[in-house]
């Protein structure tokens, strides 16, 4: 949601071409020879290892998924080292699912992020308009549309008055509901919400008609996001806002908990898959910034991600993944084959046993709008380039310096000729468009883009 300043499926030639187009595109690109080694390595980098010689382990029949997101959560949790004990009931879980160290949201705010969770494609490439609170067009086809037409139920519930406001990411769910009593602003979120998400996800959850067949669940817990509000039932960490922040997580934890517990007594837990994750992260002065969007510092865009399922056996995964990933990977859990139009890869082979893959160049963006100037980034090995507006760029060695602090642009020329080159080979293999409906774009422009594909 709104807050203030203070792949990923690529096509062949976007992740690594063959060796004579490789050559082709580097000497089109005039670089030096130290830049063109380091673009050789950055390809080299992408070929995915051998698959194991091991036997796949048998995967269970085509399972439920429910998706839990907890806005604004951090990667500062229990299960990957945070020494406050904020989200017990979760790190619970984690113990016994694949969770990934390194994953990264899509973008570094709600409207953005999400809808590369439920579509498998980056924001940049679905039809949208050009507002912060970004409304997507029917043209679009989303992942509760897909489980629709094979006869699956879909529901979702939420703490956030923007999933009322006609977004578009109901499309395709037959049970689309909001806690009661929300408030809109555009500014912060007024309203607790973790009690009654647990209250309306029994209610969705326990009636027949949605469980009673293969289903597909969401629920997206706000109450991380700003405001940082105390509780009375939440250990007190401090006065600050982090630590009223991370109270926040601890109540949202207490409530999702519940929810665990009570679906653990239900006929269908056993035949389910649970996927936790966050929408973005959250800034607490990291670059001189507060809350999250307009920007793709590490802090924003890094997220938490585990899976628990039947069949998963519990371990880490260190190779970056990212959200794009998600749509591809509920399907296969589900059973079914993902659409060719997915820009992501389902995480099931790894999930059940596999060895992992390598899936970069990891990619974040914030596609313009009303409020966000444009912003591109690539993360491939050791380096992360962010791409600004008017076309300026930093980067940075994530292995030395994951606050990203120091600016190496000026001081490692062919790093940011083979960075510079992997971001643009990318993004160009997403088909991205600007935005429709005529609005005011942050850098000036006005959006001016398509509402569906061209007729034929």
């Amino acid at each position: 949601m709104r807050s203030h300043v203070i792949l990923p499926l690529l096509v062949a030639c976007a992740l690594g071409c063959a060796k004579g187009s490789e050559q082709r595109e580097v000497g089109d690109a005039g670089l030096s020879a130290s830049s063109a080694s380091a673009v050789r390595e950055v390809a080299s980098a992408n070929a995915h290892p051998a698959p194991s010689a091991a036997p796949a382990p048998r995967r269970p029949e085509p399972l439920n998924v429910i998706l839990l997101t907890v806005d604004s959560l951090r990667i500062d949790v229990p299960w990957l080292g945070y020494e406050r004990p904020i989200a017990p009931n979760l790190t619970a879980l984690a113990r016994d699912s694949v969770v990934y160290t390194n994953a990264y949201a899509a973008s570094s705010y709600t409207a953005k992020s999400v809808a590369t969770m439920l579509s498998g494609r980056f924001a940049s490439s679905l039809y949208r308009d050009g507002r912060f609170f970004t409304r997507y067009a029917p043209s679009n086809r989303f992942l509760a549309e897909i489980l629709g037409e094979r006869g699956i139920r879909t529901l979702a519930w939420h703490g956030h008055s923007y999933f009322g406001r006609k977004s578009g990411f109901e499309q395709g769910f037959d049970e689309w509901r909001l806690v009661p009593g929300l408030r809109f602003d555009p500014e912060t979120d007024n309203d607790v919400t973790s009690d009654k998400m647990t209250a309306l996800g029994r209610e969705l959850l326990e009636a027949s008609a949605n469980t009673g067949r293969q289903f597909f669940a969401w629920a997206h817990y706000m109450d991380p996001h700003d405001q940082y509000l105390l509780h009375p039932e939440a250990p007190v960490f401090g006065k600050k806002a982090r630590d009223r922040y991370d109270a926040e997580i601890w109540f949202t934890d207490h409530h999702l908990g519940k929810l665990l517990e009570w679906a653990r007594t239900q006929p269908w837990w056993e035949k389910t898959a649970i996927i936790v994750t966050a929408d973005h992260g959250e800034a607490f002065g990291e670059h001189e910034m507060y809350k999250h969007a307009f920007e793709l510092w590490e802090v924003l865009v890094r997220v938490p991600l585990f899976v628990h399922a039947p069949g998963v056996k519990a371990r880490k995964i260190e190779e970056r993944r990212s959200h794009v990933d998600l749509a591809p990977t509920i399907l296969e859990l589900m059973g079914i084959e993902s659409p060719r139009e997915f820009q992501g890869r389902s995480l099931g082979p790894e999930l059940f046993g596999g060895a992992p893959d390598r899936r970069e160049p990891i990619l974040c963006e914030l596609a313009e709008d009303s409020h966000n100037p444009p912003r591109r980034a690539a993360i491939q090995g050791d380096f992360k380039l962010i791409e600004f507006e008017r076309g300026r760029t930093a980067l940075y060695d994530l292995s030395k310096d994951p606050g990203e602090r120091e600016n190496l642009e000026k001081g490692r020329p062919a790093e940011l000729a083979a960075m510079k080159q992997t971001l643009s080979t990318a993004f160009a293999a997403l088909g991205s468009f600007p935005p429709h409906g005529g609005t005011k774009l942050r850098e000036g422009g006005r959006a001016n883009g398509p509402e569906g594909p061209a007729a034929p």
